[in-house]
């Protein structure tokens, strides 16, 4: 599992560490893999360090001196490195006489041409995207040219992922320590590129955010036994669909179907589309551990929802089934509840305009899940679910192509199952999501809501491979 920690953290451990190490050390550590990584990409890339030009963008801060001592070892491995200032009155002392004794330069100007270049301008403690002398200098590195980021590309919010003005695209980004949740979080993801750790020695608490992989995934799935039975698998029931967007009746259980529960029972108009495409279809109200409620509902029919959330059963909550929910209601549910809303139906949920939801997506869900006493998976580019005081989690698996209609109904029937097989909410929404994903890519795309569903099968089997 990836782990990812917020800068007051991240600085916290760090102050500690450095309190036992020598003076220097801790940046020394960083320095290396930051500079074993590049020397890989250059060997990846051209075939060798020695005789590649290397140009370091410096900030004043740690990650100019981290950038600086870097560029001094690749520069006496062979390369030509060549260091240009942010600012030339504030650069690290230690790493710009060490760059100079290993025989690099300083320039005022990005060079026309270079193999690599290093974005050690702003550091983690950066907000508000690039100031006018950084971005200037960003838009100067030569076209095509490879770029690794320094800890974190400047401009992406550490905490939050957001990019809030100009920012550096990397496509790779070594980070020290620790991931920090803006490199797992759209739109600083995305910016991130590739990203390698490097670990420097901290003693890190509890993570704020969190994101799954294989093993993970894995260790969650429920198995059945040979003692397993239909019913012992769960059941799971879904309210789904009406006259007009029967479809979403057919796709909720479709991603039921392949999420493990041992039956699911449908119930509300689209029965007889639904039976035509999945006879193994159960029809009508009967015991179920979990319901999903919402998908392609339409309006007038909140009554459903309400006399559902008054139940003792799990209730997943999406689309239409989130209109005018009562958080008092949620908040009094013993049973699990988790709500699936995408951004514009958060900042319904929360009373903001969506511009707000989509600018802030980490704060937005542990707001829903804070005023909801609810799980709340909320979908978008980067999906997060978040449930009380735990880590928000972070799906990976994520592809833009997932961007088309009825591609929720799949994902809310899926971890619906998950639930009525006994995963927590938190897990249940978090494994959904990252085989949801993992079924998207091996579609590819341009790629249907049921052929994703159909692809789950296969993406379950991928996280139990060695």
């Amino acid at each position: 599992m990836r782990t990812a920690y917020s800068v007051e953290t991240v600085r916290a451990a760090e102050r500690e560490l450095m309190a036992r190490l020598t003076e220097g050390a801790l940046m020394q550590r960083a320095a290396a893999g930051l500079a074993a990584t590049c020397a890989g990409l250059l060997r990846r890339g051209r075939g060798g360090v020695y005789g590649a030009r290397v140009v370091l963008l410096v900030g004043p801060g740690d990650n100019g001196g981290d950038a600086l001592y870097a560029g001094a070892r690749l520069a006496r491995r062979g390369a030509g490195v060549t260091a240009v200032p942010m600012d030339p009155e504030r650069m690290h002392a230690g790493g710009l006489a060490a760059l100079r004794a290993a025989g690099g330069h300083l320039r005022r100007a990005v060079p026309a041409r270079a193999d690599l270049v290093l974005d050690g301008l702003l550091g983690i403690g950066g907000r508000g995207g690039l100031r006018p002398a950084a971005a200037a200098l960003v838009e100067r590195i030569p076209p095509g040219v490879p770029v690794v980021a320094v800890d974190l590309p400047s401009g992406v919010d550490a905490d939050t992922g957001e990019v809030a003005g100009p920012a550096v695209t990397a496509d790779v980004t070594v980070t020290f320590g620790a991931y920090k949740p803006g490199l797992l979080i759209d739109p600083g993801a995305t910016r991130a590129g590739a990203v390698h750790l490097v670990d420097i020695g901290l003693e890190l608490p509890s993570p704020e955010v969190e994101a799954l992989q294989h093993a993970d995934v894995a260790r969650l799935l429920p198995e059945p036994t040979a003692s397993s039975d239909k019913y012992r698998r769960g059941v799971v029931g879904i309210v789904a669909g009406s006259t007009q967007y029967p479809g979403a009746a057919v796709l909720a259980v479709a991603g039921a179907l392949r999420g493990g529960a041992g039956a699911v029972r449908y119930v509300g108009p689209a029965a007889e589309a639904v039976l035509a495409r999945y006879p193994e279809t159960l029809i009508g109200h009967g015991r179920v551990q979990a319901w999903v409620v919402g998908p392609g509902l339409g309006e007038g029919r909140v009554g459903e929802v309400a006399e559902l959330l008054a139940g003792d059963a799990a209730v997943l909550v999406d689309a239409d089934g989130l209109r005018g929910l009562d958080p008092r209601v949620l908040r009094a549910r013993t049973a699990p509840t988790l709500l699936t809303p995408h951004a514009g139906e958060a900042a319904a949920l929360l009373g903001v305009p969506r511009e707000s939801v989509e600018a802030g997506r980490l704060d937005a869900v542990r707001a829903l899940a804070q005023r909801y006493g609810a799980t709340v998976l909320l979908k978008g580019s980067t999906t997060l679910v978040a449930s009380g005081g735990e880590a928000v989690r972070v799906n990976p698996t994520g592809t833009p192509w997932l961007a088309t209609a009825g591609s929720g109904d799949v994902l809310s029937g899926l971890a619906g199952s998950l639930l009525a097989g006994g995963l927590p909410g938190a897990d249940a929404g978090a494994v959904a999501a990252y085989l949801h994903g993992l079924a998207a890519r091996s579609v590819g795309g341009p790629l249907l809501a049921h052929q994703v569903a159909e692809a789950l099968p296969q993406a379950w089997r991928d996280t139990r491979r060695p």
